[in-house]
């Protein structure tokens, strides 16, 4: 199907906090690589339990000060009091970040199943309200196109969505999917429910489908059948898996823009070559002004593109 460029396209890029000197060397490439393609955002996780929150302050901290880029900082309340949670926040608005992505999180690995701390927010949407409460801050949440795993139940999943905008969220966005018939019939659903705000598909494109299989188990997410049989026998060959990557995430998102999506958000596993190759797909071109200065990102369409 031809890719419809008649209206621009937004994009933006979740990384994850690096654990060593190496995987921080590949982060910062990942990001100045992308950064020049003026993503309407970029986030940073958080780990179950809060595992990672030093690492993850260090990286949004580090791309307020080195890069244009605009973070949004993940927080989760799994596993933490009301007030450790609101000195986090405090201390993110006080950096200077003013978009927040607010989850209830998972328990950190080992625990069971999720149970809220005795003293902490119990889900999303009072951590959503308590944010709106203490700043003034942009708050996204993410929602599950085919049910949350807890659930596997759409109903319950946009009554969910329905608390956390009513709660002061702007903005979700989805658990990775790949059958784009789930997330098209939960847009539908949600705007018949009355929910109005942008629900941005997240795009994952796959590097590795032995990680990419246990991630959707995890996740709730359904493995279409016929994309194990394209990465079968690549396990030694990452170059022609990752042509095999960019074809098939490709095709998602050129078949979401024929559906009149104008906005993704991609799940970059701190790796920069897929998702600037979407970007490219969908017309995003960084353009550089004269004297070799970065200027304002050309979106849209341009002779050849198609």
């Amino acid at each position: 199907m031809p890719l419809s460029l008649a209206a621009p396209f937004n994009v933006s890029f979740e990384f994850f906090p690096p654990k060593t000197p190496e995987m921080e060397e590949t982060l910062w490439r990942a990001v100045k690589r992308l950064e020049p393609l003026a993503p309407k955002f970029v986030s940073v996780t958080y780990g179950a339990g809060g595992s990672t929150r030093e690492r993850t302050h260090k990286t949004v901290q580090r791309i307020l000060n080195e890069t244009s880029l605009v973070p949004a900082a993940h927080l989760t309340c799994a596993d933490a009091a009301c007030h450790e949670v609101n000195a986090v926040a405090d201390s993110y608005w006080e950096m200077g970040v003013r978009h927040v992505v607010a989850l209830r999180g998972d328990p950190a690995p080992g625990t069971g199943a999720y149970v809220p701390h005795p003293e902490g927010y119990p889900y999303a949407s009072q951590l959503v309200e308590s944010l709106k409460k203490r700043h003034d801050f942009e708050v996204t949440v993410a929602t599950f196109p085919e049910g949350h795993p807890d659930s596997r139940s759409i109903d319950i999943e946009l009554d969910n969505l329905k608390r956390k905008i009513d709660a002061g969220a702007s903005r979700a966005i989805t658990q990775f999917f790949f059958e784009n018939a789930f997330y098209l019939r939960f847009i539908e659903r949600a705007r018949k429910a009355g929910i109005t705000i942008p629900i941005v598909p997240g795009i994952m494109p796959v590097t590795n489908f032995t990680q990419m299989t246990r991630f959707a188990a995890t996740a709730g997410a359904t493995v279409p059948s016929a994309m194990a049989p394209l990465f079968a026998g690549l396990e030694s060959d990452p170059d022609t898996r990752k042509l095999v990557a960019i074809t098939v995430a490709a095709e998602q998102c050129r078949q979401l823009a024929d559906a009149g999506i104008t906005e993704f958000h991609f799940y970059t596993l701190n790796r920069a070559d897929l998702s600037y190759a979407l970007c490219h797909i969908l017309g995003l071109r960084p353009a550089v002004a004269p004297g070799g200065r970065l200027s304002d990102m050309v979106r849209g369409h341009q002779t050849g593109d198609r």
